[in-house]
């Protein structure tokens, strides 16, 4: 159930950063405009279920545990940036991701 909520968490997380950047993107300007998009809305949403993922797990997981397993997402949006939002992601930022990833699959023992 712990990977579980790391999943709801990360994927959560993901999401409001993926929707929020490219809206920022596309139409920035003033925050009255950008709150009446549907896409920073539903952002707001997928943050939502990130803060009550992550409360759920830190009930049930250490803290040592629940905070370096959700930096997942780090992996996540590097790689998605690049795919879904045409990022260059150059080759520091690349090595970062795949450290992280690292110590993730290094809590999953």
């Amino acid at each position: 159930m712990s990977w579980l909520l790391v999943a709801g968490v990360v994927l959560s997380t993901v999401a409001c950063d993926l929707l929020q950047s490219w809206e920022m993107k596309r139409h920035g300007g003033l925050a009255a405009r950008v709150f009446a998009r549907w896409p920073i809305l539903l952002s707001v949403v997928f943050m939502a279920v990130s803060f009550f993922c992550l409360l759920e797990l830190l009930k049930r997981e250490d803290l040592s545990f629940a905070v370096p397993a959700t930096a997942a997402s780090l992996v996540v949006e590097t790689l998605l940036a690049r795919v879904l939002l045409k990022e260059n992601v150059r080759t520091a930022r690349w090595a970062g991701a795949a450290l992280v990833a690292c110590g993730v699959a290094l809590l999953s023992k």
